[in-house]
């Protein structure tokens, strides 16, 4: 396998397990995000990756070998911090120069390099600023440079954002996603926010507990969570338990708001069987139900209707945000807000298809 391989990896602290059987690849140009809660084991796999820590178990590999008695300083991994760790008392030129003159480059090939790397992240002509009168997105991109400027086979940044204000985040992330994309650049990016992750990664690694939860692309994370903990940290709230029944070659799911009618043929069933060794037609099967709040219509007369009681509007830009009482049970739904909806205490008809609205999976875990 090329690139990075993480094999099995187990890390523990006194009794506590801080990474308990992690295993997934990164493939050379991508840019993999490790998502997760404060606490989660990112930080503690970061390290063993940059051989700052050892595991207790498993392997780190590069292009099929081990390097896990590779020094820290022979592995060519960059690392980013959220504390930048600019040299004051350098200029920008010489904050970028730093690691190629720590490779005893010609002087001639370093300012080629600081000159080129200063371009792709949009600097050029500030070589000769003092780095304590840049604002806080130019600091971040000299940090940047400085990783880059190596070409290490493998970029870790570690929420490189974290002390920015949103405004910027949401700027500079983008941008980010681009320069890596421009240069070409092996990254592995930490952060526990999944906006952040959602728009710089390839593919996102979502870690609970020191264990995946799920591997994934964004969009397919977002859109098939595998399990309840899943859907609650991207913001998936409407989950309720249920009851998968079989009757007559088709299949319903029996929740606290009425039994849904959802069919043999819909996609989270198909998953659901395939996981499932046996399965006994005439069993109740506990599973997850999710109803995905952007996903309805109101009043179509299609689908599976939901009656229910406004008990709170929220205006979010492009999006009004309602929450519903159906049958005691609170539920958030997302509509355009350009559309007419009931004011709290009214009533509503919430209206499900199916296929888009709902998806099941285990009740396999305590999260």
């Amino acid at each position: 396998m090329s690139g990075l391989s993480i094999l099995d990896i187990h890390k523990r602290f006194a009794k506590n397990y801080a990474l308990a059987g992690v295993t997934f690849n990164v493939k050379p140009g991508n840019i993999i995000a490790l998502l997760g809660p404060s606490g989660c084991g990112k930080s503690t796999l970061l390290s063993i990756i940059a051989g700052i820590e050892g595991p207790d178990h498993g392997d780190i590999q590069w292009d099929g070998k081990s390097i896990l008695t590779v020094p820290v300083h022979k592995r060519e991994f960059g690392l980013m911090f959220q504390d930048l760790a600019l040299f004051p008392h350098k200029n920008v030129f010489d904050n970028v120069a730093f690691g190629l003159r720590m490779h005893r480059l010609p002087e001639e090939m370093v300012r080629s390099e600081v000159d080129n790397v200063l371009e792709v992240v949009g600097l050029s002509g500030f070589e000769k600023r003092d780095v304590n009168t840049l604002s806080g997105g130019e600091a971040q991109r000299v940090a940047l440079a400085r990783s880059l400027a190596p070409h290490p086979r493998l970029l870790m940044l570690d929420e490189p954002l974290g002390s920015l204000d949103r405004n910027l985040r949401e700027r500079l992330v983008i941008d980010l996603r681009y320069i890596l994309r421009e240069s070409n650049q092996t990254a592995l990016y930490v952060t526990h926010d999944q906006e952040e992750a959602f728009t710089i990664a390839d593919q996102v690694v979502l870690l609970n507990k020191g264990v995946v939860e799920q591997i994934g692309t964004p969009l397919n994370m977002y859109n098939l969570p595998a399990s309840r903990f899943v859907a609650r940290f991207l913001g998936l709230n409407n989950l309720i338990e249920g009851f998968l029944i079989f009757h007559d070659g088709n299949i319903s799911v029996d929740t606290q708001i009425g039994l849904i009618p959802i069919g043999i043929n819909h996609f989270s069933v198909r998953s659901y069987i395939q996981k499932k060794k046996e399965i006994n037609l005439h069993d109740q099967l506990k599973v997850n139900v999710l109803i995905r709040p952007d996903s309805a219509d109101i009043n179509t007369d299609k689908g599976f209707p939901l009656n229910g009681i406004v008990s709170e509007t929220s205006f979010r830009g492009s999006t009004c945000r309602l929450v519903v009482v159906v049958k005691e049970l609170p539920l958030t739904f997302e509509f355009p807000a350009t559309i007419d909806l009931p004011d709290p205490g009214e009533k509503i008809v919430i209206d499900l298809d199916p296929e888009r609205s709902i998806q099941i999976f285990p009740d396999d875990r305590n999260s």
